[in-house]
């Protein structure tokens, strides 16, 4: 996951924000309770979601204690309370995380690839425990990636199919959901919200992918080269769109809870706000306070 979910600020009331940031804190904690300090590193915006997403079905509560940490050693910050959520939050991050690393790896050339693979040494002990803890999401990422770079080595122009096995990946970690109609609910969410993640870190690649010869199904599919012509522009926009109008559409099947109006403004408002950026050349991945400061 790349950062792309987040909360639109300017649209977003102080106490659902504080919300947000309250899992935002738990799931650090939490990521460095069960997998190791260093785990906090891969922390982001996107790996908040998938927690909030999960949280509503357990129910965390939205108040919690208040911690101090390395980042915010002299102020405390409030803290989402420990919970099954965050730890299936927090292994499934993990797990995504360190496939993510060893497919870069085997992308790229060896000294290209010494960052990822020096990574990937350093988080294989926190990944075998989030693989014991979830071995068949393990399973299931494993198999994803693998379905992804059989179609990356044929150099596949289809971008339905390279983006359904990135969002078959997503999907997956609705699976430990013990409810078996919110699961449902759940994984199709995903499923929309991961092919939507991979064709904007798609479009957000294909010039740095131009230039290095890495395969981006963009340049596969449309001959115009990386600046793309508006006929693909508006081909990818139209299609992009339909997948946050179909998570949207799954999102209004879940009953509400105390998580429902920070849902609600990721996905009606941070994500095509991020849509907007992407598709404008004008994300800013380093940016934490949402799409518009």
């Amino acid at each position: 996951m790349f950062g792309y979910i987040r909360p639109f600020r300017d649209e977003l009331k102080m106490r659902d924000f504080d919300r947000f940031r309250s899992a935002y804190c738990g799931l650090c904690h939490t990521m460095g309770r069960r997998c190791g300090p260093l785990s906090r590193l891969l922390l982001n915006y996107d790996f908040t979601f998938l927690a909030i997403l999960l949280s509503a079905a357990c129910e965390i509560p939205c108040r919690g204690t208040c911690r101090r940490c390395v980042v915010h050693p002299l102020q405390r910050r409030g803290c989402s309370e420990p919970s099954q959520a965050l730890d299936l939050a927090a292994d499934e991050s993990m797990i995504l995380a360190w496939w993510k690393l060893r497919d870069n790896v085997q992308d790229k050339a060896f000294f290209k690839g010494l960052p990822d693979r020096f990574g990937a040494a350093l988080l294989r002990r926190a990944y075998r425990r989030a693989a014991r803890n979830r071995p068949e999401f393990d399973a299931m990422t494993q198999q994803c990636l693998d379905d992804l770079r059989v179609l990356e080595q044929a150099r596949s122009p289809s971008l339905d199919r390279t983006a359904d096995a990135s969002a078959r990946l997503l999907a997956a970690a609705a699976r430990s959901v013990p409810d078996e109609n919110r699961m449902r609910v759940l994984e199709q969410l995903l499923y929309h919200v991961g092919r939507w993640i991979y064709l904007a870190d798609a479009f957000h690649d294909r010039k740095k992918d131009a230039e290095s010869g890495a395969y981006n199904p963009l340049l596969c599919c449309f001959p115009e080269g990386p600046d793309l012509g508006p006929e693909a522009r508006e081909r990818l926009e139209l299609t992009m769109t339909h997948s946050l109008n179909l998570a949207g559409s799954a999102f209004s099947l879940l009953p509400e809870g105390p998580w429902s109006p920070v849902l609600e403004n990721i996905l009606f408002l941070g994500m095509p706000a991020a849509q907007t950026a992407v598709l404008a050349d004008a994300w800013n991945p380093g940016r934490r306070r949402g799409v518009r400061e």
